[in-house]
């Protein structure tokens, strides 16, 4: 069991979880995620962690709540516990110093991309910032990433706050006014991703992108998490999560995401009265 030593609400139905888990903590590098299991009888999904504390022996994941399990989760607060929290997995960022380093993160996917953007600050980068959301209000971290980066750029896609657009025509911005960028993250919804992809392959950018498909065991067993990437086969939960986005087929992902669709709405359906007025008295 593991126990949440902390939990607050970042943006409606977006959580942050602070969850003792020393030998995680002491091990994890920026990239890498954990999959968790709420209750005997519940699914196993990945999360990728955010942050850490060696000293107080924590993690921290933000969660989303969409599905089931998600919005199961996302009722915890401080004090409660986990049933199975499984980790360090998948392969930790490739970190150097590429000279000006642009992190993309599309709504919770700032959560994925902030621990990255720490470690290319760390390697002396220059590092840029793009967090996008629909509204302001979904727009996270982004004081955590003005601590670390040399310049955040907030957008949101209907004007709300900071630059009106997605963040791909903010990264396209930066390009056509001469900025010289040498590596690009972007970590959000695929449609986000593979357009961030389309942006910058014109230019040749160097693009890393962290996929998040359906995972079981996350040790490469179950075949879940299949993906292709330059024409071949690749298990996300072991060869990635990140891959050069140049060469991820992301239609095939999105079609292969889609696959639990309806068994997820019809669990999601069952429960989401219940779940829906729990999450409510707790962000009241």
């Amino acid at each position: 069991m593991y126990r949440i030593k902390s939990a607050e609400f970042l943006a409606p139905n977006i959580k942050r979880f602070i969850i003792e888990a020393p030998k995680i903590a002491s091990k994890r590098k920026a990239g890498q995620f954990v999959i968790i299991r709420l209750n005997d009888h519940g699914e196993r999904i990945p999360l990728t962690i955010a942050d850490s504390n060696i000293d107080d022996g924590t993690i921290t994941i933000i969660v989303q709540g969409i599905g089931k399990t998600t919005k199961e989760l996302n009722v915890l607060t401080g004090g409660d516990f986990i049933k199975d929290v499984v980790g360090p997995l998948g392969k930790a960022s490739h970190i150097e110093n590429f000279g000006t380093a642009v992190s993309i993160g599309g709504g919770v996917g700032t959560a994925i991309a902030y621990p990255t953007a720490v470690a290319l600050k760390q390697a002396g980068n220059h590092t840029i910032s793009i967090i996008g959301g629909r509204t302001k209000e979904l727009v996270i971290l982004e004081n955590e990433m003005r601590q670390i980066c040399d310049e955040v750029y907030p957008t949101t896609d209907d004007g709300s706050y900071g630059y009106h657009g997605f963040v791909t025509q903010k990264l396209k911005a930066l390009i056509d006014e001469g900025r010289k960028i040498d590596f690009v993250l972007a970590i959000g919804p695929i449609p986000m991703m593979k357009a961030v992809a389309d942006t910058t392959r014109p230019y040749g950018i160097h693009t890393v992108v962290s996929l998040n498909p359906v995972m079981v065991d996350g040790t490469g067993m179950c075949g879940g998490c299949r993906a292709t990437v330059d024409s071949k086969t690749v298990f996300v939960c072991v060869d990635g999560p990140e891959f050069d986005a140049h060469k991820v087929d992301f239609d095939v992902l999105m079609q292969r995401n889609r696959t639990y669709n309806s068994s997820e709405k019809t669990a999601l359906e069952k429960h989401e009265c219940k779940l829906n007025k729990a999450v409510q008295a707790d962000q009241n």
